[in-house]
């Protein structure tokens, strides 16, 4: 028993050894992961025969276990290099059989797949000839042909609008002063560019300039106000001038004056008032807030008395210098309020059957357009966004997409428009130097139309190619007039006719964002170099500046990772232990990004390991003593006689 005993205990120590000197081997194994091998005890029972002080009868080795933790990330001078952050597997093609691995040592073999140092081909999900990733896996590769050009033929802008910017531009009419006798008795209605329905506003119960300006108010698309100012300076009928010399030469016992407010004699105390600017303090410290008074100059270097009410009613006032205002030769008058209306930009016109004072105020007034778009001017629209576009020769050129907010149609209710203009290289193309596109949007910031078109494609059909110089360069111009144009432009195209496709463009309550801007067009170039995304992506770069993408690596999860199978080379297969592969995108759902021109050195602790080769080595020298001990005993036993 003991020898038994004994020799299970060497052949797990030696086990043990042979771990840790694996592990100690492959500690600068790039993607190794090192294994530590567990223990059982043996007893020796049967079904029924279980004795009361079982003897044990060794150990055995239940399993040699890898550990699948992270290693540490180094990087490398090699572009295709790859190190995963996280969990996964790079997936390799094999010569048929697909096997995973941590070793993200790439290169590129004559055939122009990436493969690793053994020679098996790296799987991903390869891209179509505009660079778009398909979703198929494959076998990567990366083409080393130079690129012929092709002109853009469709640009698709996946943006986002901010719902909450405002309308920078404004064309308003400015209409007025009018004196509330100017208005009187009309009756006019208000014309919408909208199509929204007539307004009409009946001035014939305004009593006063503020009362005008209400019913004025109240039309949709214009604003008014109303401010009354007298000025006691002699130029009203039946009044004189009021200043400094008129209230000495009354005294206080004579100065008399009142003021009133649509009829309503307001509460002033003029019991002792030696001075204009005693009046002046007199009105201000009434009751009525809508009224201000100050000292002001006639013009001609003589200070007089001005009163405000900064509500448009019709002020009466009255002063006399024998202190009684109702005996007549008192100055007297009544001054109505001005109306200052605003029209903006949805008010088409004014119909007035009698052709009143408003009517021809709102015609002679000019619009006055404040902010109008400029391209120049980042002030005067809400969003822009650039790309390149290519010509028929391969030569590049600036595509600019700027969005100015416009007022919301009809009642503001339920959609919103913006205006779209197209600039390439600095001038303006699609007609957009004229009339810009209309983009639409519903209630729930979905794109309704382009100029009514639902497809939500804006044709840009008047492009004439040129280069630094701003002269024609040789490449298709536009097609002749007249022609139709058939979108998707067909293959392969004849003129620079090109669609801006916005029909993922939506105005949600967000910052402005592009969320993808692709553009099917290039230009020709060799390939100067490699380079690899976080999530994977393998991008070419060619020598006239551009890039491509040319696939994507793809990594393999397992939901149980310990299940896999080594088998030589820092790769592993799949078993039924460790279930069948979750196939996915670097950066996607658990698996990890990816680290260019880097690599994932061994898991192995090399400090650890050393002090595991003393215990195994302890372990092994003990075992031995077992069996040499009961070696002692035996011969004890068998020198009886």
């Amino acid at each position: 028993m003991a020898f038994n005993t004994g020799l299970s205990g060497l052949r797990a120590a030696s086990v043990d050894l042979d771990v840790t000197g694996n592990n100690i081997a492959n500690a600068s194994t790039v993607g190794f992961k090192g294994s530590k091998a567990q223990f059982g005890d043996l007893y020796a029972s049967g079904f029924l025969s279980a004795g009361s002080n079982p003897i044990g009868d060794g150990v055995r080795v239940q399993d040699v276990k890898q550990s699948f933790s992270q290693g540490n990330i180094s990087f490398t001078d090699s572009g295709l290099d790859m190190a995963i952050s996280g969990d996964g597997f790079f997936i390799l093609n094999n010569g048929g059989e697909t096997r995973y691995s941590r070793a993200g040592q790439f290169g590129i073999d004559k055939n122009g797949f990436v493969t690793n140092n053994q020679g098996m081909r790296v799987q991903g999900f390869t891209a179509d000839g505009d660079g778009n990733l398909s979703g198929i896996r494959g076998d990567l590769r990366v083409s080393t042909d130079n690129l012929a050009p092709r002109r853009t033929t469709n640009l698709t802008s996946d943006l986002n609008l901010d719902s909450r910017q405002p309308v920078l531009e404004t064309r308003v009419r400015d209409i007025g002063p009018l004196t509330l006798s100017d208005v009187t008795g009309e009756t006019f209605n208000v014309q919408y560019t909208d199509g929204s329905p007539d307004y009409s506003v009946d001035l014939s119960g305004a009593t006063s300039a503020r009362g005008a300006a209400a019913l004025i108010n109240d039309a949709p698309g214009l604003s008014a106000s109303a401010t009354t100012t007298a000025t006691f300076d002699g130029s009203a009928a039946g009044s004189g001038p009021l200043d400094d010399a008129y209230i000495t030469a009354a005294g206080p016992a004579n100065f008399a004056f009142s003021l009133s407010i649509n009829g309503a004699p307001l509460a002033l105390d003029t019991s002792n008032i030696t001075s204009l600017q005693d009046l002046v303090d007199s009105i201000n410290n009434s009751s009525e807030t809508a009224i201000s008074a100050s000292v002001v100059d006639d013009g001609s270097g003589n200070n007089v008395l001005r009163v405000i009410h900064n509500q448009g009613e019709t002020l009466d006032y009255a002063f006399d210098n024998d202190g009684d205002l109702n005996n007549g030769g008192e100055n007297t008058a009544t001054v109505e309020g001005d109306i200052n209306a605003t029209a903006d930009r949805l008010v088409a016109g004014i119909d007035d059957p009698a052709d009143g004072d408003f009517e021809t105020a709102f015609n002679t007034s000019p619009i006055r357009i404040t902010n109008e778009f400029n391209p120049q001017d980042q002030r005067t629209y809400n969003h822009a966004t650039s790309t390149t576009i290519y010509d028929s020769l391969g030569n590049s050129h600036e595509l600019t997409q700027f969005f100015v907010k416009e007022p919301s149609p009809g009642a503001g209710v339920g959609v919103s428009e913006w205006s779209v203009y197209v600039e390439i290289d600095g001038e303006l193309v699609a007609g957009t130097d004229t009339t810009p596109f209309t983009a639409r949007f519903d209630q729930n910031g979905s794109l309704q139309s382009i100029n009514g078109d639902p497809s939500g494609e804006l044709v840009v059909d008047d492009w004439i190619p040129k280069d630094s110089n701003g002269q024609p360069n040789g490449a298709d111009g536009p097609p002749p007039a007249g022609a139709a144009i058939v979108t998707p432009i067909p293959e392969p195209p004849t003129s620079s006719a090109f669609v801006v496709n916005l029909s993922d463009t939506t105005q949600y309550g967000a910052a402005f964002g592009v969320n993808d801007q692709q553009q099917n067009g290039y230009t020709t170039g060799r390939l100067s170099g490699l380079d690899v995304s976080d999530t994977g992506v393998i991008f070419a770069r060619y020598t006239n500046g551009q890039s491509q993408s040319l696939g994507q690596v793809a990594l393999a999860s397992f939901n149980n990772t310990e299940g896999l199978s080594p088998v030589g080379d820092t790769s592993w297969v799949e078993t039924f232990e460790s279930g069948q592969p979750i196939v996915g995108a670097p950066d996607t759902g658990t698996l990890g990004s990816i680290a260019a021109s880097s690599v994932e050195e061994s898991n192995v602790d090399l400090s650890a390991e050393l002090v595991n080769l003393i215990i195994a080595q302890r372990n092994y020298q003990a075992n031995a003593k077992t069996i040499e001990t009961s070696d002692a005993v035996t011969q004890t036993i068998i020198n009886l006689r």
